[in-house]
């Protein structure tokens, strides 16, 4: 009976549909939208920050995120719609927990291809591995290193990626395609997928290398008459970028950031925006158009209503709602299925005890740039490196987009986890002994104001110190008097043995100055330099945050 009646349920929906466009009813159509899931199969310990409901001057923590309930949450968000489609806006993959990333992201893509995920657009971090590797992903096969590691072979992608502004500059061609159209209820509808222009600057250079990362708002641009001729009328753009908003998950209040000016700059032919790279959860309203962001981790789902005109084909009105991934939501039977199979794999590794923390470790930086986590890291670099044979370091510096979760303290008591000191440095870099002149580590650290509105501090290991003024100008930032190693100046003209990782010393978030590194020696991985440092110095307390001095006026 259930059966016959949702039968009866299709066949009336089918035919409502052209009696809808013949009438000259508008057309609905609900996209579901995701960005920066970053292959968190599982909920993160983060979940998602928003306004306490009882004091709006303070903010709560909701346990959110996890593929089981992201699954039942779109299904319901579906519902009885009979024009729906689930895209992403990039970094699907990358910087993942030890779940996903031991297996080089493959149960991430068969996750949300389960969901029934059908466009996304690349993202930086699906870049992370290289073009040949992402290109894995979509069409399946063995990793071309480690084989077929999991526990059936893995077929690739059933959604499809696009990208529009990502050129191989030997053949011209785009990556992937540049767009994707489908068709409801005989109307068109284009999705065109980009990443930000900036990729190469934040990717490894060898990832970088044979790829061109164009223009975003040129790109879309010199589309739309492609489009249009093709009887396209209505247009979403999936982006990698993004703004930093105010307000809460589904608000605007203000936003400022790239994706303000691209959006503006686009033609207006473009209906809608979703965008990504921050994460940032808001619902904007930019230069009369809808654009969304849905926060990081898959604690969010966005969902959002549009219109379409039988007549012009177009969008008549867009409206969005950004949905938490609730963890009293059902969990889908076939994610769980899908979860254990991997964790059975898995799971021998991740457990595995490194020593226990007496306070959880924050990435979160100070007015300096220092977090907790941060010193920590590199003091478990320094460590693994200053043995005369491991590479004779006396000083350690990383990257702050390495370090990407807090180590949090476990409830327990019990020591922290491989997964969880994975967690907090999921690339697995390996670290590289130089050497380095005094003048040579100013530069570097001169070059973290890069993009002065969002500088890179880098983390530095103990024992070294130096003071910085933002408000100086390019290459006079760093006191060079301030610059001290165990309480000694540093000699500009002296050699220093300095221990960063692999991304940092081919030149990574335009650290150019690493690359006259001398003598290389390389180590272990980053997450192997860490685990051990925790077991060999449990318990291990927050250290101070007093390697780095800000001298803003």
């Amino acid at each position: 009976m259930t059966f016959r009646c949702c039968a009866i349920l299709a066949c009336l929906l089918i035919s409502f549909a052209p009696a809808r466009a013949e009438r000259g009813l508008p057309v609905d159509l609900r996209i579901l939208a995701i960005n920066d899931f970053h292959g968190n199969l599982k909920p993160p310990a983060s979940g998602i920050r928003i306004s306490d409901p009882t004091d709006p001057t303070k903010t709560t923590l909701v346990p959110a995120g996890g593929a089981e309930q992201m699954a039942s949450l779109v299904k319901q968000l579906r519902g009885n719609h009979a024009n729906s489609i689930f895209v992403a806006a990039g970094d699907l993959i990358g910087a993942s927990p030890f779940l996903s990333a031991m297996f080089h992201d493959e149960p991430t893509i068969e996750s949300l291809s389960l969901m029934g995920l059908a466009i996304a657009s690349v993202g930086n971090h699906e870049f992370d591995e290289g073009k040949d590797e992402l290109l894995r992903m979509q069409n399946g096969g063995c990793h071309p290193k480690d084989g077929c590691q999991g526990p059936h072979p893995f077929r690739g992608a059933d959604f499809h990626y696009l990208a529009a502004s990502t050129v191989v500059t030997e053949t011209g061609k785009t990556v992937f395609p540049p767009y994707e159209i489908r068709t409801f209820e005989g109307i068109p509808v284009a999705f065109i997928g980009l990443t930000l222009k900036g990729t190469s600057e934040i990717i490894s250079p060898a990832a970088a290398a044979g790829l061109d990362f164009r223009d975003e708002a040129e790109t879309v641009n010199a589309l739309v008459p492609e489009l249009k001729a093709k009887g396209v009328e209505a247009i979403v753009v999936l982006i990698h970028e993004g703004g930093w908003p105010s307000g809460g998950y589904n608000e605007c209040p203000g936003i400022s950031g790239p994706i303000v000016a691209i959006v503006k700059k686009l033609d207006r032919a473009v209906d809608l925006v979703i965008s990504s790279h921050t994460h940032q959860a808001y619902v904007c309203e930019i230069d009369g158009r809808l654009v969304t962001s849905g926060d990081k981790f898959g604690t969010l789902v966005t969902a959002i209503d549009i219109k379409l005109d039988p007549a012009t084909r177009d969008v008549i009105s867009a409206k969005a709602d950004n949905v938490i991934v609730r963890n009293t939501l059902p969990k889908d039977a076939d994610q769980t299925a899908l979860i254990e199979t991997y964790d059975k794999v898995a799971s021998p590794i991740a457990n595995r005890p490194a020593g226990i923390i007496t306070e959880s470790l924050s990435r979160l930086p100070n007015a300096s740039g220092e977090s907790v986590l941060g010193d920590v890291v590199a003091d478990a670099q320094l460590a693994a490196t200053a043995a005369a044979d491991k590479g004779g370091a006396v000083l350690a510096m990383t990257n702050p987009g390495g370090i990407r979760t807090d180590l949090v303290r476990r409830a327990d008591g019990g020591p922290a986890t491989y997964a969880e000191v994975f967690a907090s440095q999921p690339f697995r870099n390996q670290l590289v002994t130089v050497t380095l002149t005094g003048a040579d580590i100013k530069a570097a650290l001169e070059q973290q104001w890069h993009d002065p509105k969002r500088p890179r501090i880098l983390q530095v290991s103990r024992g070294f110190s130096y003071a910085f003024d933002p408000a100086k100008p390019d290459g006079e930032r760093i006191d060079a008097a301030s610059m001290r190693l165990g309480g000694t100046p540093i000699d500009p003209a002296a050699s220093y043995r300095v221990t960063i990782n692999t991304y940092l010393a081919l030149g990574g978030d335009n650290f150019t100055a690493f690359k006259r590194g001398r003598e290389a020696l390389t180590g272990r991985y980053d997450d192997e330099a860490l685990f051990a440092y925790l077991k060999d110095n449990s318990p291990l307390a927050p250290p101070a945050r007093d390697r780095i001095s800000n001298r803003a006026p």
